[in-house]
C-alpha cells in the first residue's frame, strides 16, 4: 500500500469495476500558480470592461500565498474566515488585514458560521484561489475609496459573474490551449498506471464539466504521447462524459448526448449507454445501463463539494479526493517536526503543573487559608515561563506553513473545516492521481482506527488488542 494514499474508510480496489476521473486538477494537472495568475489577470480585465470598475485595479498584483483552500468568504462584511471542523472561526481577515481575536469576537458573537447562509462562500477548489485573493484586495480598495466601488457583497457577485463567464466563453481556455506547456503538466506515470489498471480489468472513465473541445485538447497533450503506438486517448477510456454539470450529474436526470468523434456532431442517445464519448447525462442512467451498483464505482476528483460531498450524499459511489496542496503540507510538517516535538514535551510538563495549580487554588478557597500562597505563586511563575517558551515555539512552528493562514488541514490544534469534510466524504485522498495508480489494482485500503478521547486514558495495546 502506498504511503502517499491516505485512508478514511475501508476501500477494496479488487471490488471496484469502474474508476471515474475528473479532468482538471485530477487526470490533468495544472501549474496552479501560473494558471491562477492568468485567471486573476483576466478577472481584473473583465471587471473593468463588463462591470465598470476603476482602471486603477490593474495596478494590483497577484500573490498565490494570500489564500488557501478551505477558507470561507463573508460576502456581507468583506471578511475571509478560516473555520474549525465545528464551524468555529479560528482566524479571520478583513480584506488583507488580520482581524485580532477581540475584534473578531465583537463582529461574530456566536463565533460559529452557518455555511448554508447565502452570506458565506467557500473556497473549496484550486480554481477559487484567484477569486479569494482579488476579493480581499478589492475590499481594501473599497474601504479607501467607498464611492468608487460597490458593496462587498456586490464585489463578490461581480467576481463570480466574471469568473463564470471566463470559463464559459472560451477566452480562458483558448489562452491555455495556445500555451499548454506553460499551464499544463504532463505526467507519464499517470498514463502508465491507468494502462496497468486497465490490464487488470478495470474500466476507466472520465467525467468532467469541461466541454468536449477542451477535454480533447488536454488529453491529446497529456495522454496520447505515452500510449502504445496507434492508440489515442479515447482508446484508454471506456467512457468519456463532458459538460456533465456536476454536481447536478449526481442527483438530476439530464439526458446523454452521443458525440461522433469523426465530425464531433452530437445526437440524442437512443438506448443504453455504451463505450464512447458523451455530453451531459446523469449518474442514475450511468449505473443502471452498465448494470453497476454504486459501491463498484470509484470516482476521483479535486473539488470537495462538486466531486465528493454531493456525490457521497446523492449516490453511493466510492470517493477519492486529490488535494494538490497535501504534498507541500507534508513537507512542511517535516520542517516543523522539531518545534512540534518540543511543544509536545513542554505541554506534557505543563499539564501536571496546571492540575496542581487548580487543586491548590480550590483548596485555598475551600479552607479560606493563605498557607498555599507561596506554592501557588511558584506554580504561576513556572507556568508563565512555560507559556512564553511554548508561544515562541508555536510561532516558529507556524512559520513553516502559509504565513497568513497556516496549514490547510488544521487550524491551531483542531482539524480545519476542510479536513473534516475530507474525512467525512472521501474514502481515500492523495496529492495527485499518480499516488493512487502506483498502488496495485487489487489493493485493500484499510483505515486505522482513530481512538476516542476516553480510549486515550489507557494504553493503545489494551484498546486495539
Amino acid at each position: 500500500m502506498s504511503k502517499d494514499v491516505f485512508v478514511n474508510r475501508l476501500l477494496n480496489l479488487k471490488k471496484i469495476k469502474y474508476i471515474g476521473l475528473d479532468l482538471d486538477h485530477t487526470l490533468v494537472r495544472y501549474h496552479s500558480e501560473e494558471f491562477e495568475s492568468l485567471v486573476y489577470k483576466l478577472l481584473i480585465e473583465r471587471l473593468i470592461e463588463v462591470k465598470s470598475y476603476p482602471a486603477t485595479i490593474k495596478e494590483l498584483t497577484f500573490s498565490y500565498d494570500n489564500a488557501i483552500r478551505g477558507l470561507v468568504i463573508d460576502r456581507k462584511k468583506g471578511n475571509i474566515l478560516k473555520l474549525s471542523r465545528f464551524g468555529a472561526i479560528r482566524a479571520s481577515f478583513h480584506g488583507t488585514s488580520r482581524i485580532e481575536f477581540d475584534e473578531q469576537k465583537k463582529i461574530y458573537h456566536s463565533m460559529y458560521v452557518d455555511l448554508s447562509h447565502p452570506d458565506y462562500e467557500s473556497i473549496d477548489t484550486s480554481f477559487s484561489i484567484s477569486f479569494c485573493v482579488l476579493f480581499s484586495q478589492l475590499v481594501d480598495l473599497r474601504d479607501k475609496h467607498p464611492h468608487d466601488f460597490p458593496t462587498y457583497d456586490e464585489i463578490a457577485s461581480d467576481i463570480s459573474f466574471c469568473l463564470d463567464r471566463l470559463h464559459k466563453d472560451k477566452s480562458l481556455k483558448t489562452i491555455v490551449m495556445k500555451d499548454l506547456p506553460r499551464y499544463i503538466i504532463k505526467d507519464e506515470e499517470v498514463v502508465k498506471g491507468l494502462l496497468r489498471y486497465k490490464f487488470h480489468g478495470k474500466k476507466i472513465f472520465v467525467l468532467t464539466n469541461s466541454e468536449y473541445y477542451y477535454a480533447k485538447t488536454l488529453m491529446e497533450y497529456t495522454i496520447d504521447p505515452f500510449l502504445p503506438d496507434g492508440q489515442k486517448w479515447h482508446d484508454l477510456f471506456e467512457i468519456v462524459i463532458t459538460t456533465s454539470q456536476k454536481p447536478r450529474f449526481f442527483f438530476d436526470n439530464l439526458k446523454f448526448l452521443k458525440i461522433n468523434l469523426e465530425d464531433e456532431k452530437m445526437t440524442n442517445l437512443e438506448g443504453p449507454i455504451s463505450p464512447g464519448v458523451y455530453q451531459g447525462g446523469c449518474a442514475n442512467q450511468f449505473t443502471r445501463d452498465l448494470g453497476l451498483s454504486g459501491d463498484e464505482i470509484l470516482y476521483i476528483g479535486d473539488h470537495i463539494y462538486g466531486d465528493v460531498l454531493r456525490l457521497k450524499k446523492d449516490c453511493n459511489w466510492r470517493t477519492a479526493l486529490v488535494v494538490e496542496e497535501l504534498e507541500e503540507e507534508i513537507e512542511n510538517l517535516g520542517e516543523a517536526a522539531p518545534f512540534s516535538q518540543r511543544i509536545k514535551s513542554l505541554m506534557e510538563k505543563k499539564e501536571p503543573l496546571e492540575e496542581k495549580h487548580v487543586s491548590l487554588l480550590s483548596q485555598k478557597i475551600e479552607e479560606a487559608s493563605d498557607k498555599y500562597d507561596t506554592e501557588i505563586q511558584k506554580l504561576q511563575k513556572d507556568l508563565s515561563e512555560l507559556d512564553q517558551e511554548i508561544s515562541k515555539l508555536i510561532k516558529q512552528q507556524e512559520a513553516c506553513f502559509n504565513p497568513s493562514w497556516g496549514r490547510v488541514f488544521r487550524t491551531g490544534a483542531e482539524e480545519s473545516l476542510f479536513a473534516n469534510q475530507v474525512v467525512r466524504f472521501a474514502c481515500i485522498y492523495m496529492s495527485k492521481l499518480s499516488d493512487l495508480v502506483r498502488c496495485s489494482p487489487r489493493t485493500y485500503f484499510r483505515a486505522k482506527q482513530r481512538p476516542l478521547p476516553h480510549e486515550l486514558t489507557i494504553s493503545s495495546d489494551d484498546v486495539y488488542s
